[in-house]
């Protein structure tokens, strides 16, 4: 499959208009810390959870995991391509490249970042 990738520029810019922000890092790590208003979903729960999530397959889709090395997101969108979503992107950089961009804290039961 062929993803296309979405640019830190773009995402910031973006942000609020954005419908689905999915976050593919382990629950405990999105418990921690994670961009306001992101959706946990890891690989292993797509085919039970999507729809559910995110119901409309036309949605824009954005996900990101903890950084470029991170395989996560990119799990996540080839399984959410797979499922029939028509628009999904990755956020290549992840939540550190996010943090330092936007020199703030991240989301998390104590902090909001946007």
């Amino acid at each position: 499959m062929s993803l296309h990738l979405i640019s830190a520029a773009e995402a910031m810019a973006r942000y609020d208009s954005l419908d689905a922000v999915i976050d593919a890092r382990s629950e405990g790590e999105h418990a921690e810390d994670h961009l306001p208003g992101a959706l946990n979903l890891v690989e292993g729960d797509v085919d039970a959870l999507a729809a559910t999530l995110i119901p409309d397959l036309a949605t824009p889709v954005v996900t990101y995991c903890s950084n470029a090395g991170c395989g996560n997101s990119q799990a996540v969108a080839n399984r959410l391509e797979a499922a029939g979503y028509l628009n999904v992107r990755k956020y290549r950089d992840g939540i550190q490249d996010w943090a330092d961009r936007k020199s703030t804290r991240l989301n998390s039961s104590h902090t909001d970042i946007s």
